[in-house]
């Protein structure tokens, strides 16, 4: 489950983030939507723990969680497979499990080449690639699908939708038709905070 419960976070003396309560129980999927800016991605990070907010707390049980960020944020120094690799055991033996993630991210003939070969596109599937093979019971999504093409991000979404389907699933995006495939309650922004849609 994950708690947070009035979270304040500003910039430069503005509030992003204004009191914000949510709750999301084990294996639920929600969708945060709202425009640029609004503090999604704010949120996401907060979630992560890699930001703490000004006021206000967060509880996430089990609290191991992957993450998938609007940039691959991927190793320059390593290849595509290494990358991947790097979130199961690092080692020769886990390698096969890395190998297969990037085959059902489309990406096998690219498992050695390094981050600055591949494009943008194919950066943020090694990403997702990356997130789906830790295993986490708790999955954060800060719109994953830039730089896919559309029939590529119905492949990958169905095949994130089957990998999440028994995790906790959050998702920062500006597209309804990316929450309804990954069956997430929407939770829209308004006056700081985000709300369930009725």
């Amino acid at each position: 489950m994950i708690e947070a419960r009035d979270l304040t976070v500003t910039y430069d003396g503005r509030a992003v983030l204004r009191e914000v309560d949510l709750t999301v129980p084990d294996g639920a999927h929600i969708a945060l939507m709202g425009p640029s800016g609004c503090g999604k991605t704010t949120l996401l990070r907060v979630l992560a723990g890699l930001q703490a907010p000004d006021s206000g707390t967060v509880r996430v049980e089990p609290g191991r969680m992957a993450c998938v960020f609007q940039e691959p944020r991927l190793l320059p120094w390593r290849t595509a497979a290494e990358n991947v690799n790097a979130v199961l055991s690092d080692r020769a033996q886990t390698m096969p499990q890395a190998l297969a993630w990037l085959e059902r991210l489309e990406l096998g003939a690219a498992c050695d080449q390094y981050p600055a070969a591949l494009s943008g596109g194919m950066q943020q599937r090694v990403a997702i690639a990356r997130a789906l093979a830790y295993d986490a019971p708790v999955l954060l999504l800060d719109e994953p699908f830039r730089g896919l093409d559309a029939a590529l991000r119905d492949r990958v979404t169905a095949l994130i939708a089957d990998a999440a389907k028994d995790k906790t699933l959050v998702l920062a995006t500006h597209d309804a038709a990316d929450a309804a495939a990954l069956g997430c309650a929407v939770y829209a922004y308004a006056d700081g905070a985000f709300r369930r849609d009725p």
